[in-house]
């Protein structure tokens, strides 16, 4: 059997559940308690940490997607990019980047970038706020289950960072042949990418789920 270490959790419903979980140092098959906040979940055979419940995880988790939702606004309403070359000044965003894809007939480039730059980013904070707002109360919104699981989809899909890595090696390409300023939109993609990491490392999944549980039961 696990056991489990108190930080300092509130009172919270304890509901007993039948779901089994494997310890990731030792393999050991044992029963995962739902547990309070502040409490980790150690494994019963080997002491390691199985998962735990963050204290205050769902205010920091809806700090970080309301940075994530403010830097995304400045990120698409300023460019992140200004490219002299030859006398000709371009500048650029994520969507004038989209567009040119779009009229050099690469459509599906196109789709791609504004799905895994702009909208599983979108889904992903928006949706920790719809979520985590409420269940600071102990309460659960409309389709938030459905919600959770979209969540869960567009996280691998969130590919921020990734197109950050690409620009960078994009600069290091055309750095000798243009002359290149960073704007406002950059620093903003960056800021986004810190805010969504933090928020989705803010609350367990496992959390989440037990959560929203204890909130529908409790309507």
């Amino acid at each position: 059997m696990p056991f489990t270490r108190h930080h300092h959790g509130l009172p919270w419903p304890r509901l007993e559940r039948h779901e089994r979980i494997a310890c990731h140092f030792c393999d050991a098959l044992q029963p995962a308690p739902r547990l309070r906040e502040g409490e980790i979940a150690l494994c019963g055979h080997c002491g390691e940490e199985l998962f735990q419940n963050r204290p205050r995880s769902l205010s920091r988790c809806v700090g970080w997607s309301l940075g994530a939702v403010f830097f995304m606004i400045v990120a698409h309403s300023f460019p992140f990019l200004t490219m002299e070359a030859a006398g000709a000044r371009t500048k650029l965003g994520l969507w004038r980047a989209a567009k040119a894809l779009y009229h050099d007939d690469s459509l599906v480039l196109a789709v791609l970038t504004v799905m895994f730059t702009i909208v599983a980013p979108a889904v992903l904070s928006l949706g920790l706020i719809y979520i985590c707002a409420p269940l600071m109360r102990g309460r659960a919104l409309p389709g938030s289950v459905a919600i959770a699981r979209w969540i869960q989809f567009s996280e691998p899909w969130s590919m921020l960072e990734v197109f950050l890595l690409g620009f960078i090696v994009s600069l290091l390409k055309l750095g000798h042949l243009a002359h290149i300023e960073f704007e406002i939109g950059l620093w903003a993609l960056v800021a986004v990418v810190i805010c969504l990491a933090a928020a989705m490392a803010g609350i367990d999944r496992r959390e989440l789920w037990d959560r929203l549980e204890i909130a529908i039961k409790h309507r």
